[in-house]
């Protein structure tokens, strides 16, 4: 406890002519700590930065051909190109980029939080197929306004996906309330990434611009190392957040083992590819007017729930819908998405604790057992798994007052349940 307020308690400060006083605390090891870089980013932060300039400096080399390639598809350098025509092809390449931002905006917006590191892949891969389509488009001159538009279409659900989750992972990184210190300097970097790629385009585009071959190979060399260094990046992230696919790591590895991953090996073992569109098996804060329409199915459906979620559980699909009680707090979700991820698992391979391992032996072997009499019998067992799962979730550095699990924003109450608790 001594050591912990020594790390609060601030010794000294200092100050660089008007600039903003930096602290210092004693750290664990009778060191001084400044603030500032790297306390003021997360241990991720650099390695990060290291290949997302990477990923850019390719990126704009690649952008510099393509622009080439429209430039030259619209009739740059041809006489009988009219003004009128390329006035029109780009208005309607704009047209169509600009309904998909809003489009996508609306589908999507919400659920960019939850999987921003998958999303931020997609992103840049669907920025280098869209760069691709705008190289290919003179190629086929009667297909070109279709393609620059598909193009530009798919750089605008780019912006919106890039935009949203740098959002994000900025909120991740900036650790001393300095977001926007952190953003503005994020963007500068990448300025001056693009300000380099920019000088580098003007001494590589003279030597492509006679030889179609070349430029290709080009771009396919800068779009591999591209798509490389966006991989680096986003696998350097180390979020403390829980998700969907980070808690099913974790929860699956404790069910089996006793043990919680710690934030670095569960970041390494989450999948980057995919997230997008994913089966949903995991259903938070669905209506309840979706999973009952009489008196005996709410009944059943309250019963043996003494949390402040209701839980319906689909067997034969291995689909779990949660209804959140207007009480539930982050830690009352985090308890719901264990209890659904849970259900799956009796439907899965792998050892269980012993508790488990006889509610699975029930649910495979026929006839079923009805649903909602194991969701009320994993409620029990739950009731003494939970809390030292997170404790063991807090003990190895998750961060469980606050979560990265798709919710919808529908809540409830409910009058035939007993007394609620509130996590």
């Amino acid at each position: 406890m001594a050591d912990d307020a020594g790390l609060e308690t601030q010794l000294c400060s200092e100050q660089f002519g008007s600039g903003e006083a930096l602290g210092c605390r004693a750290a664990a090891d009778g060191s001084l700590q400044w603030e500032g870089f790297p306390d003021s980013v997360s241990p991720d932060y650099l390695p990060y930065q290291l290949w997302d300039s990477v990923q850019a400096f390719a990126s704009s080399l690649s952008g510099s051909l393509a622009t080439q390639a429209v430039l030259l598809g619209i009739g740059v350098g041809n006489a009988k190109a009219t003004v009128s025509a390329a006035t029109a092809t780009w208005l309607v390449k704009d047209s169509t980029g600009m309904l998909g931002r809003i489009v996508f905006a609306w589908w999507k917006g919400s659920k960019l939080d939850c999987n921003a590191k998958q999303w931020r892949l997609f992103a840049d891969i669907l920025n280098d197929v869209a760069m691709f389509l705008e190289i290919m488009a003179p190629v086929y001159p009667i297909c070109f306004t279709m393609t620059v538009s598909t193009s530009n279409l798919a750089k605008c659900i780019v912006s919106v996906a890039g935009g949203a989750t740098r959002a994000a992972l900025t909120v991740h990184q900036a650790r001393r309330n300095n977001m926007a210190d952190v953003s503005a300097k994020d963007s500068s970097q990448e300025t001056l990434v693009n300000l380099a790629g920019l000088l580098v385009s003007l001494l590589m585009l003279p030597l492509v611009s006679g030889c179609p071959g070349f430029s290709l190979g080009c771009f396919f060399f800068l779009t591999a190392l591209h798509i490389y260094a966006n991989y680096r990046a986003v696998r350097s992230l180390v979020m403390e957040t829980l998700n969907e696919g980070r808690l099913r790591l974790v929860l699956r590895h404790y069910l089996q083992r006793g043990e919680v991953l710690d934030p670095t090996a569960a970041n390494r073992m989450e999948p980057l590819w995919t997230g997008f569109w994913p089966a949903r098996s995991l259903s938070l804060g669905v209506p309840l007017h979706r999973l009952v329409s009489s008196v005996f199915e709410l009944q059943q459906l309250v019963e043996g729930h003494q949390e402040p979620y209701l839980l319906c559980w689909d067997q034969s699909r291995n689909q779990v819908q949660v209804v959140l009680n207007q009480k539930a707090g982050p830690k009352t979700v985090l308890r719901a998405a264990t209890h659904g991820l849970m259900l799956g698992a009796l439907q899965g391979d792998g050892p269980l604790p012993a508790e488990l391992e006889e509610l699975r032996n029930q649910v495979q072997a026929g006839p079923k057992k009805e649903s909602w009499v194991i969701v009320k019998e994993t409620h029990q067992v739950l009731d003494m798994l939970f809390p030292k799962f997170l404790k063991g979730l807090q003990d190895a550095g998750w961060k469980t007052e606050k979560h990265q699990l798709e919710v919808d924003e529908w809540r409830a109450t409910w009058l035939l349940s007993p007394e609620k608790k509130v996590l």
